[in-house]
C-alpha cells in the first residue's frame, strides 16, 4: 500500500530536469495528480533560468542531459537555492554514483525505470522531512527568544471559562477572535489552540498586521509574483501559503488596511487569494485566528473595518480579561517569571517578601502579563538578596502598597454593602491566593467570585 505524502507547509512546487521528454510528462502527471505544482525543463540552461526566476522546493535530475552533468549541475541548484531537496535518477545507476550525487548535496537517488508510486513515495518522504525541519526551526526560533514557559493554569472562574471555551474550539476549523487589552496573552492562547488543534503536526504562522504599510502587508500574506513591485526580484510565498495545512494568526487584526481587508474576506469565505501581480487563483487550506485589543463593533459603526469581515471573523469570540482581574493568578505567574529569570540571571531568588507581594497584588497591571515580566525581569536583575522585597520593584508600585489615607472606616457613616466591599477587597489585597481569601472571609471561592464581580472590585 503506497502511503500519501502529507501536503506540507505551502504548496510543493517541484522541478523536472530531464531530457527525456516521456519521463518529464510522466513525472509531472504523477505528482500533478496528486496536488503538486511542476515545471520541467530539458537542459542545464534552463533548469538555472527557472530557479533564478522562481521558488522551488525539490527537483528531480538526470544525470545525463544530453551531453551534460547532472552532476556537475548539482552544486549549481545548491548554490542558487540551499534549500531545495534534489533527488537524482538515472538508468547509469551504480553504488558509486549514488554516493557521488549524496556528496554533493542530493536527498535520495532513484534509478530508471521508475513507476508513479515510487515517485510519490519519494515525495512523501521529502515532504515529512522537510515539514519536521520547519517545526524544529519554529521550536528553536521559540526557544531562542528566551521566553518563560507557558502556564495556562488558573484559579480564576472568568479565565477557566475562557480556557474551557478556546480549547472546545480547538478542535474545530471555525475562525476565532481572541479580544482583550494588550498584553493579555493573546498569542500565548492562540500558540495553545493550535496545539491543541487538528492542525497541530503543521505550520503555526503569525502576521502583525500593524508593522507594514498596505503593499508591503499584502504581499506578506498572500506573497507576490516576480516584477509585482520595484524590489520583487523573484516570486515569493506568502504567510497565506507558509500556513498551508495549519494555522494563521492574524495580530491586531483591526489595524488591517482597508484595501486588504477585502482580500482576507474572500480568504476566509471561499478560501481563494491571488499573489501580488498575478492573476492565477490559488487554493488555501488554513485555520484563522485573529486577535485584536481594538473594538471592532466600533469600528465598523465608524467604517473604518468591514461588517461583513467582522462577522467572518467573529464566528467563536474569545475575550481574555486583564491582569486585574485574575487577582488569584497573579502571585503564581510573577513566581514563574522570577524562577526563570532567577536561573537565566544565575541569581539563586527563592521568592518574594511580603511586602512585595502585597505590592503586586495591589498594583492594576495596565500593561498586563508583558508589564508584569518587565517588571520581574528589572527586579530579579536588581535584586541584592535570595529574596524580591519592596525596594526591588518600580517606584510606582512601592507607592500602591503604602496603607490608604482615607477609606472605609468602622463605625463611619457608611452602608453595610461599603463596608463589606472595603473589607473584601483589602482581604484579597493582603492574601496569596482566592482561596485563602475566601477562607478568611468564611465563604467559599465561587461566592467570593460573584460578590467581586457585583461589587467591580479588581
Amino acid at each position: 500500500m503506497i502511503m500519501q505524502p502529507k501536503k506540507p507547509n505551502g504548496p510543493t512546487r517541484l522541478l523536472i530536469i530531464d531530457d527525456e521528454e516521456n519521463i518529464r510528462r510522466t513525472t509531472a502527471v504523477a505528482l500533478e495528480a496528486i496536488g503538486y505544482e511542476t515545471a520541467s525543463v530539458e537542459n542545464r540552461t534552463a533548469a538555472l533560468k527557472q530557479l533564478e526566476s522562481g521558488q522551488f522546493d525539490l527537483a528531480f535530475l538526470d544525470l545525463k542531459l544530453n551531453g551534460e552533468s547532472g552532476l556537475d549541475l548539482l552544486p549549481e541548484l545548491l548554490k542558487i537555492d540551499p534549500s531545495l531537496d534534489v533527488v537524482v535518477f538515472t538508468a547509469y545507476a551504480s553504488i558509486e554514483t549514488a554516493v557521488e550525487a549524496m556528496r554533493r548535496g542530493a536527498v535520495d537517488y532513484l534509478p530508471k525505470p521508475f513507476t508513479p508510486d515510487q515517485i510519490r513515495q519519494v515525495v512523501g518522504r521529502i515532504v515529512e522531512n522537510r515539514l519536521l525541519r520547519e517545526r524544529v526551526a519554529e521550536l528553536e526560533s521559540r526557544l531562542a527568544s528566551d521566553a518563560p514557559t507557558t502556564d495556562l493554569s488558573t484559579s480564576e472562574p472568568a479565565m477557566q471559562k475562557v480556557l474551557d471555551l478556546a480549547f472546545k474550539a480547538a478542535a474545530t476549523p471555525a475562525t476565532l477572535l481572541l479580544l482583550g487589552e494588550s498584553g493579555t496573552g493573546k498569542t500565548v492562547l492562540a500558540r495553545a489552540i493550535h496545539a491543541n488543534s487538528p492542525q497541530k503536526e503543521n505550520a503555526f504562522v503569525t502576521v502583525s498586521c500593524p508593522s507594514l504599510s498596505r503593499e508591503l502587508l499584502e504581499s506578506e500574506l498572500f506573497g507576490h509574483a516576480k516584477g509585482a513591485f520595484t524590489g520583487a526580484v523573484a516570486d515569493k510565498l506568502g504567510k497565506v501559503a507558509r500556513a498551508e495545512g495549519g494555522t494563521l494568526f492574524l495580530d491586531e487584526i483591526g489595524e488591517l488596511p482597508p484595501e486588504v481587508q477585502p482580500k482576507l474576506l474572500r480568504l476566509l469565505q471561499e478560501k481563494e487569494y491571488e499573489r501580488v501581480g498575478e492573476t492565477k487563483t490559488r487554493r488555501a487550506s488554513v485555520r484563522v485566528i485573529a486577535a485584536t485589543n481594538r473594538n471592532l463593533e466600533k469600528a465598523v459603526q465608524e467604517n473604518r473595518f468591514r461588517e461583513d469581515l467582522y462577522y467572518r471573523l467573529n464566528v467563536v469570540a474569545i475575550p481574555l480579561p486583564p491582569l486585574r482581574e485574575r487577582v488569584g493568578d497573579l502571585i503564581r505567574i510573577a513566581e514563574n517569571y522570577l524562577h526563570f529569570f532567577s536561573r537565566q540571571c544565575g541569581k539563586p531568588i527563592k521568592g518574594f517578601s511580603r511586602e512585595a507581594s502585597q505590592a503586586l497584588r495591589q498594583y492594576p497591571w495596565p500593561g498586563n502579563l508583558r508589564e508584569l515580566r518587565n517588571v520581574i525581569e528589572r527586579a530579579v536583575i536588581l535584586a541584592a538578596s535570595d529574596e524580591l522585597d519592596l525596594p526591588d520593584l518600580p517606584e510606582k508600585l512601592s507607592q500602591t502598597s503604602k496603607p490608604a489615607a482615607e477609606g472605609v472606616q468602622v463605625g463611619a457613616t457608611v452602608s453595610l454593602d461599603q463596608l463589606e466591599s472595603e473589607h473584601i477587597a483589602r482581604v484579597v489585597r493582603r492574601t496569596a491566593t482566592m482561596e485563602e481569601a475566601a477562607a478568611v472571609l468564611g465563604i467559599d471561592p465561587a461566592t467570593l467570585y460573584r460578590k467581586r464581580k457585583k461589587m467591580s472590585l479588581p
